[in-house]
């Protein structure tokens, strides 16, 4: 929800700041590695139970992701494999902060790192359905549970310092937006026709030895022309 409302008019309000950013040489793939870099010491800061510098921190990460596309398009440097490494590196940041997340919570109890990894393993959930689908050519787009808002919810966890309660919410939601998303798809690919497969092209005549294959034989008239003043 939020990151198909929220985060257009959060990327606009930030583009002029981005290509500030352009101009003084910074990159996009730069900024995605600031972004995994603030994400590990973010991680660490949880783990060891400063959850304000936690707090401080999920925002922090938040920003280089908002920035890297206005950067790219300034550059003129937009394309698949800026896109790839950004998505990719968006699942190593929810990685290292929910990691931070069970290391945390491992001294409060000793089930609770399994919630965390459950949230986690929700979320990649939730992330594979979207990228299998669009490569089938549907949509897996919305839900209750997309990456910002578990970013905003952690962040309220961390805030409050409510956790367990936020990870529990969390893992609900996202829950329920993986089998939304399943139902989305499995909808779709059952109302579209099934494709016939294309049969395959015919091979090519074997060339006859001895000629070329379009030389053909004709047959010979059986008649023998007459020669003139002879019987």
């Amino acid at each position: 929800m939020l990151d198909g409302r929220w985060r257009s008019n959060a990327e606009r309000l930030l583009d002029p700041l981005g290509r500030g950013l352009h101009r003084i040489g910074v990159s996009a793939d730069g900024l995605t590695v600031v972004g995994l870099l603030v994400a590990a010491a973010t991680a660490v800061a949880i783990g060891r139970g400063h959850l304000m510098l936690g707090f401080v921190g999920v925002i922090l990460t938040g920003v280089p992701d908002l920035l890297d596309g206005s950067v790219a398009r300034y550059s003129g440097k937009a394309g698949p494999r800026g896109a790839f490494f950004d998505s990719v590196s968006d699942r190593v940041a929810d990685a290292l902060l929910f990691g931070g997340v069970a290391w945390y919570l491992a001294a409060e109890g000793r089930y609770l790192p399994v919630l965390v990894l459950a949230v986690l393993a929700c979320s990649m959930l939730i992330t594979y359905e979207r990228a299998r689908a669009e490569s089938l050519g549907y949509s897996a787009r919305g839900g209750l549970m997309e990456r910002a808002e578990r970013m905003v919810l952690l962040a309220v966890g961390l805030c409050f310092d409510v956790l367990v309660p936020v990870m529990w919410v969390m893992l609900a939601l996202t829950a329920v937006t993986a089998v939304h998303r399943f139902v989305m798809v499995w909808r779709q690919a059952s109302a579209a026709p099934p494709v016939p497969p294309a049969d395959p092209p015919a091979p090519p005549p074997a060339p006859t030895e001895g000629r070329a294959p379009d030389d053909r034989r004709r047959p010979r008239s059986r008649r023998l022309s007459r020669v003139p003043g002879r019987r």
